[in-house]
C-alpha cells in the first residue's frame, strides 16, 4: 500500500515506523523533512527495538507527499485540522482511505468535503500506545499497547475495510465501530486532560504563580478524579439520551481505568507505567510556574475536545453543567473565542447532526 503520514511527531513517526515494516510504501508529510532518516524505529523505554523500517521519503512538499497515496493517516492536532485540509483536500483522489489519529477533535467535518471525492474518512477511537519521539525523524519510544483497537467510517459502510488496515499496521485486533460518534465522543483526552488542569489551575487569578509544579500523571490528585467523575457521569448521561445512536462504545473513563470512586482512579492513573515522568503544561517564570496555554494538551483538549461535548450536549438538550464549568474557565483564562463549532459546518439542530453522523 502507498500510504503518507502526515506528521513527524510522536504518533505519525509511530505510524510510519509501523507501515514501513510490513512492507508499505511510506512517505511522510512534514515541516521537519530534513531531520528525518531513511530508516525509522520503535522502541520500548528501555531502548528494545520493537519494529524498524525503511521509509520512501520525508517532505515538505504536498503535491509529492500526496500523488497517488491509497491511505493518508493524519496525526497532527485538531487546532490545524483547517490548515492541514486546504493542504491535503485538492490532492486527494477517490478512493483515497483517510484515516485521523486519533478521530476526535471535529476532524470528520473539517474533512466532509473528501467525501464528496469519494474518499472514506476513518477515525481511531484512541491512539495504539503512549508514544514520544526519542531522536526527531529516528526514533521513537512507544509503551503500553493495546490489546484491540476500534475504528469508525464514513460512509459507516467501509468500515471494515479500515479495521483491517489498522489491525495490520499493528498486529493488534481491530474492531469496527457502529458510527463516527463513538470516536466523537470517547473522553478519553477531552475530560481527562481538562479536569486535570482545571483542577491544578482553576479559580486561579490570572496573576498567580505556582512555586512548585507536579507532574501530571504521576502526582495526579483526588481533586481532579472528583470533577473527571461529575464530567464523565454528564456525558453518559447524553449518550442515554441519544437513543438514535448505538453509542454503546463511548466507554465511562471509570470503566476504562476500572475505577469506581475518585480516590481509585487517583491510584490507578499515578499507577500506569506508560504515563510516568510526563510533566504538567506550563512555563517557568520569576517565582515559579504559569500554566503554558499554547499546550496542545490546552488548544487541542479545550477548544477541540471539550467544547464539542458540550455542543452535543446541547443538541442533545442534556444539561451538562460541570463540562460547561471547566470549558468556560479555560475560555476566560486563555482569553480566547478560538473553538470548534458545529455550526460552521452546516450542523445547526439536532436534525443536521443526525444526518451527518448517520452516514
Amino acid at each position: 500500500m502507498k500510504m503518507t503520514v502526515v506528521g513527524g511527531g510522536n504518533v505519525g513517526t509511530q505510524f510510519a515506523a509501523h507501515g514501513a515494516a510490513n512492507g508499505h510504501d511510506v512517505t511522510v508529510y512534514t515541516a521537519k523533512a530534513e531531520a528525518f532518516s531513511d530508516t525509522l524505529e520503535v522502541t520500548d523505554r528501555e531502548g528494545n527495538l520493537r519494529v524498524r523500517g525503511r521509509i520512501r521519503s520525508a517532505t515538505g512538499d504536498p503535491a509529492r507527499a500526496f500523488s497517488g497515496a491509497e491511505a493518508v493517516f493524519v496525526t497532527t492536532p485538531a487546532f490545524l485540522a483547517e490548515k492541514t485540509a486546504r493542504e491535503i483536500l485538492p490532492r486527494l483522489e477517490s478512493g483515497t482511505k483517510l484515516f485521523f489519529v486519533p478521530g476526535t477533535g471535529g476532524m470528520e467535518c473539517v474533512f466532509r468535503k473528501a467525501t464528496e471525492k469519494g474518499c472514506t474518512l476513518y477515525g481511531l477511537q484512541r491512539v495504539p500506545s503512549v508514544a514520544r519521539v526519542a531522536e526527531t525523524g529516528k526514533r521513537v519510544c512507544a509503551e503500553g499497547y493495546r490489546s484491540r483497537m476500534f475504528v469508525a467510517a464514513l460512509p459507516h459502510a467501509d468500515v471494515k475495510e479500515g479495521c483491517e488496515i489498522v489491525g495490520g499496521l499493528f498486529g493488534i485486533p481491530c474492531d469496527p465501530l457502529p458510527n463516527y460518534l463513538n470516536v466523537t465522543m470517547v473522553p478519553s483526552n477531552p475530560i481527562l486532560h481538562t479536569t486535570r488542569l482545571y483542577s491544578l489551575f482553576g479559580g486561579d487569578s490570572p496573576d498567580k504563580i505556582d512555586p512548585y509544579m507536579p507532574l501530571f500523571y504521576e502526582e495526579w490528585d483526588d481533586a481532579a478524579s472528583e470533577i473527571l467523575f461529575r464530567c464523565d457521569d454528564e456525558l453518559q448521561r447524553v449518550c442515554r439520551a441519544m437513543t438514535d445512536f448505538d453509542l454503546s462504545y463511548v466507554r465511562s473513563l471509570k470503566e476504562h481505568y476500572e475505577s469506581d470512586t475518585p480516590r481509585a482512579l487517583t491510584e490507578k492513573i499515578r499507577s500506569i507505567r506508560g504515563f510516568r515522568g510526563l510533566t504538567t503544561p506550563a512555563v517557568a517564570c520569576d517565582g515559579g510556574f504559569r500554566p503554558d496555554f499554547s499546550s496542545r494538551y490546552f488548544v487541542s483538549d479545550f477548544a477541540y475536545g471539550l467544547t464539542i461535548l458540550c455542543d452535543i450536549a446541547e443538541l442533545a438538550g442534556v444539561p451538562s453543567p460541570n463540562m460547561h464549568e471547566v470549558l468556560d474557565w479555560y475560555m476566560r483564562r486563555a482569553g480566547t473565542d478560538q473553538r470548534f463549532r458545529f455550526s460552521d459546518y452546516g450542523i445547526s439542530d439536532y436534525a443536521s447532526f443526525y444526518k451527518f453522523y448517520s452516514a
